[in-house]
């Protein structure tokens, strides 16, 4: 993938990009899906979470892209409410799980749906669909249908029309979970070399601990029933990563202590149910 288009105000900065301020959420019936949260996402990271099914892994990242509201607590963006989100250098885009594509449009046309939506000049808005496309290496498909793309390439249009808003924070939920393994390693190393030229923070959703190991700066471990943050752990290790850090003693341990912390995560989350 190419580098960014633009030099931001990222360097502003110094801010952080998300703080979650004991947020808790409850939902209908009384069931708590998250005990109050607290986590700083700072410039720059890629955080993953991971955690057993149902420790609320998506609806944290939900409360960040202020989908829903918490119930208690609160969430800042760049030290201010969701309103500021959207100026510049404080842009927001989220890729689900699902590429989600309109099946009648044009690989160019999903990847522009955003900048058509508002208003975004002729001009520019085809200079920046150049770039996304070229991006995620998709330039050549523009004129292509969905239905005539494979998995990996339909998630790439998702993951472009996210990158065409020019986002400074960079929200996925589990993207490439349904995907086999070689393209899901290929997109991990697509994502993580873009991420790290563009100088985005990536928060990042999945259940795989190698994807974890290999994308992150910092894996947050959830515990479940109700979902609450388990522990945190850093990975300090050069960027971008290749096929060598994969095959490494450093990524070996990692994976093997962080097995450990998703383990204790998931007796914990036992334990409470019992």
């Amino acid at each position: 993938m190419d580098a960014c288009v633009h030099d931001s105000l990222r360097a502003e900065a110094a801010l952080p990009v998300v703080e979650i301020l004991s947020a808790q959420k409850d939902f209908p019936g009384g069931v708590r899906g998250l005990d109050p949260v607290s986590l700083t996402i700072r410039p720059g990271e890629f955080v993953s979470l991971i955690g057993p099914s149902g420790c609320g892994k998506s609806t944290l990242l939900k409360l960040i892209a202020h989908l829903i509201e918490p119930s208690e607590g609160r969430l800042l963006w760049w030290r201010g409410g969701f309103d500021r989100v959207g100026q510049e250098g404080r842009r927001l885009a989220f890729v689900f799980q699902e590429p989600t594509l309109m099946p009648w449009a044009s690989v160019a046309a999903n990847v522009r749906l955003p900048l058509d939506l508002a208003s975004v000049p002729k001009a520019e808005a085809a200079a920046r669909l150049a770039t996304a496309l070229e991006q995620v290496e998709l330039a050549d498909r523009a004129g292509a249908m969905p239905r005539h793309l494979s998995g990996g390439m339909r998630m790439r249009v998702s993951i472009a029309r996210a990158l065409v808003t020019d986002p400074d924070l960079l929200l996925m939920d589990e993207p490439f979970g349904a995907l086999d393994e070689f393209t899901r390693n290929r997109l991990d190393e697509d994502l993580l070399a873009l991420s790290h030229e563009c100088g985005l923070t990536t928060i990042f959703v999945t259940h795989s601990i190698s994807e974890a190991v290999f994308l992150s700066t910092r894996v947050v471990v959830m515990a479940a029933q109700p979902g609450r943050i388990f522990a945190e752990y850093r990975i300090d290790e050069p960027q971008p990563r290749g096929e060598e850090f994969r095959l490494s003693d450093s990524f070996t341990a990692h994976a093997r202590e962080l097995s450990r912390l998703l383990h204790a995560a998931s007796v914990a989350s036992r334990g409470d149910a019992r």
